[in-house]
This record gives C-alpha cells, sequence and structure tokens, in this order.
C-alpha cells in the first residue's frame, strides 16, 4: 500500500511547482486565452503549462497509477486502486482576468475515496493540505473548520456552472434563498479554494453543482480532515460524479441541507 504521508509530500511538490509556473505566466497570456466549447469556459497556455508540470512529477513517483485531469482527461485505467484527479489551474476565468483567486489542486482518490489532497494558491502564497488521519494544515499549521452554530449568522460560498445559460437547475434560485437567510454569500470562482476556506474557518459552508472530481477531490479531505462534513444536497453520502457537493463545519450542515431541499423557484 502506498504510504498517504509519501503521496502527500509528493503532491505538495507538484503543487508547489506548479504554482510558479501560473505565477509565471499571470498578465502575460496576450492572445492565447480559448474558449473551450460554452461561454466563460477558458483554458489558458498557463492551464497547459502547469499541467505539464504535474503530470511530470506524478508519474516520475507513482507510474502506474492513474490520472484524470481537466485538460488531458482520463490517463490509465481509471478503475485502478490510485486515482489522481487535477485541476491545474482552478478558476482560470479569474486568472485570465488577473483576478488573484485561483489554485492548484490534487487529489488522490484510493478506490473512489479522497485520501490526499493539496490545494495552493500562488497568489497569496497559501498552501493547504490534508491527508486520512494526518490533519488539515494551511502553511504547515493545523486548521479547523469553524464554531458557527446558527444558518442566520453564517457566511457561505457557492458556483455557477458552465451550463448556467442552458438549465433551470442553474443554482440562481438557491443564491437568492440563502442570501437571505444568512450573514451573506460569496462567489469566488474556484471549488478548490471555496472548500479550503470552509476548511480553515473563514466561511461557515458551501454548495455547488456542475463540478467535476478533479475540483473537488483534493478539497474534501482537506475539509474533513479539518473537522467538517461533505455530503450530497440532502445529507446522504456524496457522489463524486455527480457533481453537487454540500460541504460545511458540520454544525449548520442539516439547517443549509433542509433550506437547499426547500428553496422556492425564482418567480
Amino acid at each position: 500500500m502506498t504510504n498517504l504521508q509519501i503521496c502527500l509530500d509528493i503532491a505538495t511538490e507538484a503543487a508547489l511547482a506548479a504554482g510558479a509556473v501560473l505565477q509565471d505566466y499571470l498578465g502575460k497570456l496576450e492572445d492565447t486565452i480559448i474558449e473551450k466549447g460554452r461561454p466563460g469556459d477558458l483554458v489558458t497556455v498557463a492551464d497547459k503549462a502547469s499541467e505539464v508540470v504535474v503530470l511530470d512529477i506524478l508519474r516520475r513517483h507513482f507510474p502506474h497509477h492513474a490520472i484524470l485531469s481537466e485538460e488531458s482527461g482520463a490517463l490509465g485505467n481509471q478503475e485502478d486502486e490510485y486515482l489522481w484527479a487535477i485541476d491545474p489551474l482552478d478558476g482560470t476565468t479569474n486568472y485570465a482576468h488577473q483576478y488573484p483567486f485561483f489554485a492548484v489542486s490534487i487529489g488522490l482518490l484510493i478506490n473512489g475515496v479522497p485520501e490526499v489532497g493539496v490545494i495552493y494558491d500562488p497568489f497569496h502564497n497559501e498552501l493547504f493540505r490534508a491527508a486520512k488521519s494526518l490533519g488539515a494544515t494551511r502553511n504547515r499549521r493545523q486548521i479547523k473548520v469553524s464554531s458557527t452554530s446558527e444558518l442566520n449568522k453564517s457566511l457561505l460560498v457557492t458556483g455557477f456552472a458552465y451550463d448556467r445559460r442552458e438549465t433551470s437547475d442553474n443554482n440562481y434560485a438557491e443564491f437568492c434563498h440563502l442570501t437571505h437567510l444568512t450573514q451573506g454569500v460569496r462567489r469566488s470562482g474556484s471549488a478548490s479554494l471555496d472548500l479550503a476556506h470552509v476548511a480553515c474557518g473563514r466561511l461557515d459552508g458551501y454548495w455547488e453543482r456542475g463540478l467535476s472530481p478533479w475540483d473537488i477531490a483534493a478539497g474534501i479531505i482537506l475539509l474533513q480532515e479539518a473537522g467538517g462534513k461533505v455530503t450530497a444536497y440532502d445529507g446522504t453520502p456524496i457522489v463524486i460524479e455527480s457533481g453537487r457537493i454540500l460541504a460545511t463545519n458540520g454544525i449548520i450542515h442539516d439547517s443549509l441541507s433542509r433550506e437547499l431541499k426547500q428553496t422556492p423557484p425564482l418567480k
């Protein structure tokens, strides 16, 4: 069995190296920004250069592990016991506009369960790390979720999927509903950092739809090791492939789940 501490250290090496690449490209993209399909779904040379660095390091140390990466897709046997879920630039739209909220996200799923996660915010030089039973840290210091106990005193975060223009299941109603019930709902544009910020207590809860495994694999184990709770919207065990996640400090989890289920449609 692969040692989780070794996996964590290698993932950290990859995230830091990729973060340096992103810093080098920041503000220098010129005409290299491309829409992948839907409006706002962007990719840049920085995404690809960051991914090359991550893949090189992971393959060198774990040549037999499978990989699922946003830009290259599925590499290797996706049914393998070990699967790395990688987003080399989470928050590409932010990055393309030089809005300082983006990250490298690297998670390791073992038999489908996230057990190692590293999220690196190179602009603010914040490194979030976690592995099962090894705790969660920010810049090598232990972190934990908030103690906020009431939804009306909470600060939440969410996001909107790229297909929001094409479907009524677009999170707009939930956003409006919960904005009225809490102290605010933020929208950052980076799922991995949203989870990291719930894990370190800056935010109390997060929900979103339309996500991919590489968006949330690292953040799930980070939040769990920081004492938080991660489920589907209705409180049942999360299915990563569903693209839906509810993540909180654990205390407001049931309240937030209930409100998501009871959200009235927009008029």
